[in-house]
């Protein structure tokens, strides 16, 4: 377990390291970097990066978590899988899964607060991960009531799908949109994070395997339909501010060209002397 924990910390390191020195040589004051990224709230929100057939691979991981309770062979995979985790390493114990399913988010917060800029603004960023969030905790709360599946420890019957992968793969499709288009590493280190989340659930006894495949689903699903649907949400809600706006500078300009709409100015001339005439209805 410390190898991997000595991995993923090398990677983080490694990355931000990276990006800072590619991406912007000069550094950046704390005080300027929070100013810009939470004050400054653009017109539009950038939209989803990728096309909308992105969305097939997590719904058919959210599939196949489904008809394990109809398809005796995915079930009984899920029994193989457990049987080689309790063979390999019965006394297996770790949290560390609890920390794992926030790191992501955390990581583009940070890397954001150190001037690495990602795809949208503090104010867009925090309201897609909250849609995210808010769509997760819906589909996956109810899919748990309704399934009613008991954990492999016995715990409870709250065991499909996985909530900790869930939120880690959420995370981690959260971080590739952000940052994919800097550098696709971001997105394969968000991923290693979720993944060894849904592996320490298993290892902990928490989950079946179609538990965490299908908890990876909702997360991933969640995050790209929150970007899909934000920012037609976000311009809607703004447009009438900008109609607003739009209207009142033209009655300003109404205003200002209605004032002399019949003003008249032209050269005179009386005798010897030479002067302009000036007339106009107020």
């Amino acid at each position: 377990m410390k190898k991997i924990f000595i991995i993923l910390l090398s990677l983080i390191s490694f990355e931000v390291s990276a990006q800072q020195n590619t991406a912007d040589t000069a550094k950046k004051k704390l005080a300027d970097t929070l100013k810009k990224d939470i004050l400054t709230a653009p017109d539009t929100v950038k939209k989803l990066h990728s096309k909308p057939v992105t969305l097939i691979p997590p719904a058919a991981m959210i599939t196949y978590g489904g008809l394990s309770f109809v398809v005796h062979p995915i079930r009984r995979f899920d029994y193989y899988i457990k049987s080689q985790i309790r063979r390999s390493d019965s006394t297996f114990s770790t949290k560390a899964e609890s920390y794992f399913q926030f790191t992501p988010i955390i990581i583009v917060y940070g890397l954001n607060l150190a001037g690495v800029e990602g795809k949208n603004r503090f104010i867009d960023r925090t309201a897609l991960l909250g849609l995210s969030g808010g769509i997760l905790a819906l589909t996956e709360g109810l899919t748990k009531r309704f399934t009613h599946r008991l954990r492999p420890n016995g715990a409870d019957y709250l065991s499909f799908p996985s909530g900790h992968t869930g939120l880690a793969f959420m995370g981690a499709e959260f971080m590739a949109q952000e940052y994919d288009a800097k550098s696709p590493w971001y997105g394969v280190l968000g991923y290693s994070i979720a993944t060894t989340t849904g592996v320490f659930r298993m290892y902990n006894r928490d989950h079946w395997f179609s538990d965490v495949v299908a908890g990876a689903g909702f997360g991933i699903l969640s995050t790209k339909l929150a970007y899909l649907i934000y920012p037609p949400i976000r311009n809607w809600l703004t447009k009438g501010d900008q109609k607003a706006a739009q209207k009142s500078s033209d009655n300003i300009d109404n205003k200002k060209n209605s004032r002399f709409r019949n003003t008249l100015l032209m050269p005179s001339m009386q005798g010897d002397a030479v002067g302009l005439a000036f007339s106009t209805d107020f």
